[in-house]
């Protein structure tokens, strides 16, 4: 099956609430060299083959001088976007329908598998009747314990995702879903799906979920990708295998460390 025409967008903003001016943190990689956040997360997107286009969405003028200093591509959004679907809506609003499946690629995500990127388009084109497709895949033991190391001291690590048997997203909660009892949360490989920050949409649900209200699990909740289920849009989500390193995203100054020794074992520069 030959993919759709996708192109890549990278929402990225300064305030963010818990770490603020994260796109700007430095992040050293195996030769010692430190990068930004967002030059990370850009060379990412690059890697994916067969993309139109790649283009960091932002309103803040530190990251757009950023992303031009190293080469990249920016499109300028409304400060008023209050999450990384609205910037991309946006920045398809401003671009034009530069392709007929636009892809989320996170920008606080540096350690995101590129190849998903195909899984998800291709999977949105299978799948007629979703909105959106994202990827979650099986936590190991450690990211498990990572996780769960982070709620005992109050701090948000990552997003889980339960599904049904139709590998339909049912759900998406900051905190470690489903429950597991003692003896699952020992095991190798722990029936936890870590949900990764890679999205692919169809414009036209795009459009869709700008024109929406807020709901307030979304609010509580803090994750966009719920406003998609309270107005009954079909997500889809791509199940992977676990990954050969831990996917941690950069969520708090204390995962700076935790990024860095990745890409020391994964021989990233």
């Amino acid at each position: 099956m030959d993919l759709p025409e996708f192109a890549i967008i990278i929402p990225a903003r300064y305030a963010s609430t818990r770490y603020p001016g994260k796109p700007l943190v430095p992040l050293r990689g195996c030769d010692g060299e430190a990068k930004t956040l967002i030059r990370r997360s850009w060379e990412c997107a690059m890697s994916v083959e067969g993309a139109k286009g790649v283009w960091v969405a932002t309103d803040d003028e530190r990251i757009r001088e950023e992303v031009l200093g190293f080469g990249g591509q920016v499109v300028m959004t409304e400060e008023s976007c209050a999450n990384g679907t609205e910037r991309c809506a946006d920045a398809i609003a401003k671009l034009g329908d530069v392709a007929e499946v636009i892809v989320n690629l996170q920008g606080d995500a540096p350690l995101s598998p590129a190849f998903v990127v195909h899984d998800l388009v291709r999977r949105l084109a299978q799948d007629t009747e979703a909105a959106m497709a994202t990827p979650g895949v099986r936590c190991s033991r450690s990211v498990y314990r990572h996780l769960a190391e982070d709620a005992a001291q109050g701090r948000v690590g990552g997003t889980t995702v339960v599904c049904n048997s139709a590998g339909r997203a049912l759900y998406f909660s900051k905190r470690l879903l489903p429950y597991l009892p003692a003896a699952e949360a020992e095991r190798e490989y722990p029936p936890i799906n870590l949900h990764l920050g890679l999205y692919a949409y169809r414009p036209d649900a795009l459009r869709l979920y700008s024109a929406a209200p807020v709901s307030e699990l979304e609010q509580l909740e803090g994750l966009e990708q719920l406003r998609f289920l309270d107005i009954g849009q079909a997500v889809a989500v791509v199940h992977l295998d676990p990954l050969a390193w831990d996917s941690i995203e950069l969520n708090n100054p204390s995962d700076v460390e935790v990024i860095e020794r990745i890409l020391k074992q994964r021989d990233i520069a």
